[in-house]
C-alpha cells in the first residue's frame, strides 16, 4: 500500500515494496519516469549497475542503535548505516594441497561493488550466464584482474581474450 506523506509541501509517496523484485521494478520505473527515488538497497545487484543510484551518507554504523532498529519492540531508534558484509573466500585444506596455483589465485581476487552491480546488469540486459558474465568481466576489466596473475598466466589469458 503506497500512501503520500507531506514534507516540507511536497507530497512524497511512500512505497512498501513488498519483495526486491518490486523494489527493483519502483527504482527503474522511477528512473524512467525521471522522478526522484529514495530508499535502502543493498549491493552487489543488477539494479545499482543500471541506474546512477548515489548513497546517502547518513553517518556510521552503529551495532547497539542497528540491533535496535531491528527491533519490533525498540522503543529508542536511531540513526546508524547498514553494517558492511565482509566477502569471504574459503577453501578446504584437501582443495588447497591439490590445487595450490588455484588456492593462490583465489586469495588474490578482489573487485568493486560497483565493478560487479556492472557485470550483474550486463548479465540480466543481455540473458547472459555466469560463464558469460566471467568473460565479460575478463574483457572489460583487464586492469583489474591483471594483478591476480603471474606474468605467464596473464600472458596467456590475454592472448585467449584479445
Amino acid at each position: 500500500m503506497n500512501k503520500v506523506i507531506d514534507f516540507e509541501g511536497h507530497g512524497i509517496e511512500v512505497f512498501n515494496h513488498g519483495s526486491g523484485e518490486t523494489l527493483a521494478t519502483s527504482i527503474a520505473a522511477a528512473y524512467a519516469d525521471r522522478k526522484p527515488w529514495f530508499g535502502f538497497y543493498w549491493g552487489p545487484t543488477a539494479i545499482l549497475g543500471k541506474y546512477p543510484m548515489v548513497l546517502v551518507d547518513i553517518g556510521p554504523y552503529d551495532p547497539a542503535i542497528h540491533a535496535c532498529n531491528s527491533d519490533k519492540a525498540c522503543t529508542t531508534p536511531g540513526i546508524s548505516a547498514y553494517p558492511r558484509a565482509a566477502v569471504k573466500t574459503a577453501v578446504t585444506t584437501t582443495f588447497r594441497e591439490r590445487e595450490p596455483d588455484i588456492a593462490a589465485l583465489m586469495s588474490k581476487v578482489s573487485f568493486t561493488n560497483d565493478q560487479m552491480n556492472e557485470i550483474l546488469a550486463w548479465m540480466e540486459d543481455n540473458n547472459a550466464s555466469a560463464e558469460e558474465g566471467a568473460v565479460h568481466f575478463l574483457t572489460s576489466h583487464k586492469d583489474v584482474w591483471a594483478g591476480w596473475l603471474n606474468d605467464s598466466a596473464r600472458e596467456k589469458l590475454a592472448a585467449i581474450i584479445k
